[in-house]
């Protein structure tokens, strides 16, 4: 069954970090429908004031943040000691578990264009041990490119082809498809997943409608989608995970289950014990 658009997400310009602009496409106010899925942000500039300033350090915990770039540069380091940088194509999949602090500082580009995604951690892996899967742009499996479509796999896989990112606990795909000008694609999906699909470059047409770059289309359930391109190439990151069903308790860059696990975090971090790792 063909799945149908249950919203269409315009998202906000926001600014974040030390002032990075950006467009919010969802977050809190979304949750419940988007589960696992917490927030996207969208970054498209050719401007670097609009980025320079970057994400100084901050805490995470609870979740997994998903940072792609199709262009740009983001520098980044870690309290586990980590550091390098995320460049064009390449993707950075964080897991926060029990705490982790970082700082990601984008770099002068001629365009920084690229997404990041947060996945919500099951109760069971909230308090795990902090990981990185530091996906390098060779890594991302280019499973189809043919007439119709260009299709990159992240994370999941596609017609037989399995992306760099496995063992997260919501079977997450993430694809990184170019639907070229004229052309329809059409995506099989699990039914039970949470889908939905992100208009990062060019025109797109969603349900016999165009529409323009950064836009969200949230999917009802289904086993199918169809994305067309009938003006020019429509470039789309496709997300789909496996809802988890639990309770949210979120503040800021925290994420947990109850309200009193927020707290204890929020405490921790008063008094210096946040951070778990040696």
């Amino acid at each position: 069954m063909e799945r149908k658009i249950k919203e269409i997400m315009e998202g906000r310009d926001s600014t974040d970090g030390a002032g990075v602009h950006l467009r919010r496409v969802f977050s809190h106010g979304e949750v419940a429908h988007l589960d696992p899925f917490l927030l996207l942000d969208s970054f498209d500039s050719t401007d670097p004031k609009d980025y320079i300033k970057g994400f100084p350090w901050h805490p995470h915990r609870g979740i997994e943040t998903v940072t792609y770039l199709i262009e740009g540069t983001i520098d980044h380091g870690d309290s586990l000691g980590n550091q390098g940088s995320i460049d064009e194509g390449c993707c950075q999949w964080m897991s926060a578990g029990n705490g982790i602090i970082h700082q990601e500082m984008p770099q002068a580009s001629n365009r920084m264009l690229g997404v990041q995604l947060w996945v919500n951690l099951p109760a069971s892996q909230k308090m795990s041990e902090p990981a990185y899967r530091d996906v390098r742009k060779e890594d991302v499996k280019l499973a189809r490119d043919d007439a119709t479509a260009q299709v990159r796999v992240i994370a999941g896989s596609y017609n037989g082809v399995r992306g760099p990112v496995g063992d997260i606990a919501v079977a997450p795909l993430f694809l990184d498809v170019l639907v070229k000008p004229g052309k329809t694609f059409d995506l099989e999906t699990p039914a039970e997943h949470t889908v939905f699909v992100f208009l990062i470059d060019g025109k797109g047409e969603f349900d016999g409608q165009v529409y323009p770059k950064r836009t969200g289309f949230l999917y009802e359930d289904g086993d199918m989608i169809t994305i067309g391109a009938p003006e020019e190439a429509a470039r789309v990151l496709i997300f789909a995970g496996k809802k988890l069903k639990e309770p949210v308790a979120w503040g800021g860059p925290i994420v947990m289950n109850t309200q009193e696990e927020l707290q204890q975090a929020f405490r921790e971090l008063d008094e210096g014990t946040f951070i778990r790792h040696k």
